[in-house]
Parts: structure tokens; C-alpha cells; sequence
């Protein structure tokens, strides 16, 4: 039986992939008192004098949006919120599976901006975090920024925020075992959305100099009139000798490419145009920029892609639960940049240094104990900061 009938299959036998389960069970008059009337009353009359002891007595704390308007979903784009909510179900499990954190899939029906902020602001109160999830950009920028504005809970785009935050961790890994420092680094960005935004300005934020963006027309740089406001602030941050031409000038000379745009825009004679021991990341799903293979073949050394069938898969699975496991612990506000990069690392040196080599820079996705890392990497950052 192939893939897409097994899928289809599961998905129509278990009517869906998640359910709310109770804590409390109830048997007898005695347990329905205690949970409903009267004595729910009594909970809601702490809460009433005392806003904050809603973390105490219900859910709230543990709790995650995983919001959408379905305008780009997977690798099928704009299909609609309705043919969002299997992806959206799964994001929930996947928070539960490795994080213990239950989820729910709140799917907007509408496009426009205000209307999404204003509808998440209004459910906020049921929730101890928003997960943005599969929203385009460049609207997706603006509906996080305000929410982080106007909310006092977590907010993380995770197309955003997840991909960059293990992008980081592979080249973390990746510069170990080709023994360059990562700020030193000339790296070449295929893709100016969510992903592609994110990983730099993280990167950046790292001490990264030496960055250049490339989107579907080639080099972002500060004199280029067709620019939105997001490309506009890139340009002002990135390519610093202001290098223009299409991705295939831009990436001779570098030491990294990364992709996070389309398949097939590279071949092996693309890559032969790099330096020595050049990293390629080639992350578009579900086929990438350019083959491992091809890559392999135009001499690269270190190749990673998105998907589970290759070696070194960039799975946002491996930063989302635990970054959201330990800002729930701390009843954190916001999710910081500091925070992503300490999750980098905690990702990062899962391997040890002496299992470390050019297929094996990033951990499996299974591992359960990468969120419990990453969780006590971003409780012991909020302590050291609260010192």
C-alpha cells in the first residue's frame, strides 16, 4: 500500500489525529460537585480576585495555539483553512509527543492582518502561548510582531523561528568538523520568506557579517527599487560589499548555501564555484534546491536537507517543543533571540564531539531528551538573567 492511501486511510479510521482527554475523573455525585457545580465555583472566584492563579488552577499553562490562516501550508501553498487542519492536528500531537504540552489548531478564516491579531488577542486568554503556524510572509512578520507587541505570552512563528533555530545548530556542528569559525562564515541565502528572513536576522544576531540573500529576481542589495519593507530592512543589514546577480554569481566564493525556496535551481557545477569544504543546506520539501547527490558530486562536504530519507535532516521538530516546554516552566513573556540561540546549542551538542562527522551533525528526531535540553537551556538562560 503506498504512502498516500496508508495516510488517507489513518486519517479517515481515527476521524482526526487529536481529542481533549480528562484529568478528573467523574463517578459519583461527590466527583461531579467537585469538578462543575458548586464547586468549580470556587476556583473561579480565586481567579476573579487574583487574575494570575489562572496558571493554577486550569489549563492555561500548558496549553498552545497552534494558529493558521492556511495561506502556506507545507509545500502546497495557499490551500484554505479548512485543508489546513490536518497539518495544524499534527503540529498539535507533535507538541504533545515530545513536549508533553497539549495543543490545539485555532484555523482564521481571513487573510487580513488586523483581523487575524485581533482574533488571537481575543482567545489569548485561554492559552499560555501562540505557535504561528504556516502563514505567508510577508504578512507573517507583522502579525507576529504585534502579537509580540500586544500579548504577554509567547509568540514564535516556527516556520519563522523553528528552521533557523536548526539551521544554527547544524552549522554550529557543521564548522566543528571543517574547523572554521562560524562568524567567519560567507553564506549565501536562497529564499526571502519566513524561513529564509529568519535564519538571517538569527544568524546576524550571532555575529554573522558576511551574509547575502538571494530571492526569485537574485541579490537583495540596498539599491534595488522592487524591494517590500521586510527585503528593504535585509538590505540594510546583509551584503555588505553590495554583490548583485542572480543565486548561481552569488554563491561562488562562499563557504554556505542555504535554501529555503525552490527545487532544482542548483546543479554540481553551482556548487564546484565555492570554497573548499563548502556546507550546503538544501531545505525546499519535498524535493531540494539541488540533489545531495549533485551536491555530493560539485564536491560539497557537509549537505543537509529537509527531508528524513537523508542523512542530517533540518526538522523544526527538534526546537519547538522543548523551546516552548521551557518558556511554559518559567511563565515566560516573550521568546528571545537569546533564547533561540542557547536552543541552537543545546540541540547542537546532543552529539558529542567524537560522534561528529559529515553525515551526522544533527540529532534524530526521536530523541526525546533534545526538548528536555533545549527546555533546561531556556530556564537556565532566564535564570542567569533574573541574577
Amino acid at each position: 500500500m503506498d504512502l498516500r492511501r496508508r495516510a488517507l486511510e489513518i486519517h479517515e479510521e481515527k476521524k482526526g489525529k487529536i481529542e481533549i482527554n480528562s484529568r478528573v475523573k467523574i463517578n459519583t455525585k461527590e466527583d461531579l460537585s467537585l469538578a462543575y457545580t458548586p464547586g468549580v465555583a470556587e476556583p473561579c472566584k480565586e481567579i476573579k480576585e487574583d487574575r494570575d492563579k489562572v496558571y493554577k488552577y486550569t489549563s492555561k499553562g500548558n496549553t498552545v495555539a497552534v494558529v493558521t490562516d492556511g495561506t502556506a501550508v507545507l509545500g502546497l501553498g495557499d490551500i484554505g483553512v479548512e485543508a489546513s487542519l490536518p497539518v495544524m492536528e499534527g503540529k498539535a500531537i507533535l507538541f504533545k509527543e515530545f513536549a508533553g504540552i497539549d495543543s490545539f489548531p485555532i484555523c482564521i478564516n481571513s487573510k487580513d492582518i488586523d483581523t487575524i491579531v485581533e482574533t488571537v488577542k481575543l482567545i489569548s486568554a485561554n492559552f499560555g502561548g501562540i505557535n504561528l503556524e504556516d502563514i505567508s510572509a510577508p504578512r507573517c512578520f507583522e502579525i507576529e510582531r504585534r502579537l509580540k507587541e500586544e500579548l504577554d505570552i509567547p509568540v514564535f512563528h516556527d516556520d519563522q523561528h523553528g528552521t533557523a533555530i536548526v539551521v544554527l545548530a547544524g552549522l554550529i556542528n557543521s564548522c566543528k568538523i571543517i574547523d572554521k569559525d562560524i562568524k567567519d562564515l560567507n553564506i549565501v541565502i536562497a529564499g526571502a520568506g519566513a524561513a529564509g528572513i529568519a535564519i538571517s536576522k538569527l544568524l546576524i544576531n550571532l555575529g554573522i557579517k558576511n551574509i547575502y540573500i538571494c530571492d526569485s529576481k537574485g541579490a537583495i542589495y540596498k539599491e534595488r527599487e522592487d524591494l517590500n519593507g521586510i527585503k528593504k530592512e535585509m538590505a540594510e543589514i546583509t551584503n555588505p560589499d553590495s554583490q548583485r546577480g542572480q543565486l548561481k554569481d552569488i554563491i561562488s566564493n562562499k563557504d554556505v548555501f542555504i535554501g529555503v525556496s525552490a527545487p532544482d535551481i542548483l546543479n554540481y557545477k553551482d556548487i564546484e564555484k565555492m570554497n573548499e569544504d563548502a556546507i550546503v543546506f538544501a531545505l525546499s520539501n519535498p524535493n531540494p534546491e539541488i540533489d545531495p547527490l549533485e551536491a555530493k558530486k560539485g564536491k560539497a562536504r557537509i549537505i543537509a536537507t529537509g527531508r528524513s530519507d537523508y542523512p542530517n535532516q533540518i526538522n523544526n521538530v527538534l526546537a519547538f517543543p522543548g523551546i516552548f516546554r521551557g518558556a511554559l516552566d518559567i511563565r515566560a513573556e516573550e521568546i528571545t533571540e537569546e533564547m533561540k540561540i542557547e536552543s541552537a546549542i543545546a540541540i547542537a551538542e546532543i552529539i558529542e564531539e567524537e560522534d561528529l562527522n559529515e553525515q551526522n551533525i544533527i540529532p534524530d528526531s526521536f530523541n526525546k531528551d533534545i526538548a528536555i535540553k533545549v527546555a533546561e537551556a531556556v530556564k537556565r538562560l532566564y535564570e542567569n538573567g533574573r541574577k
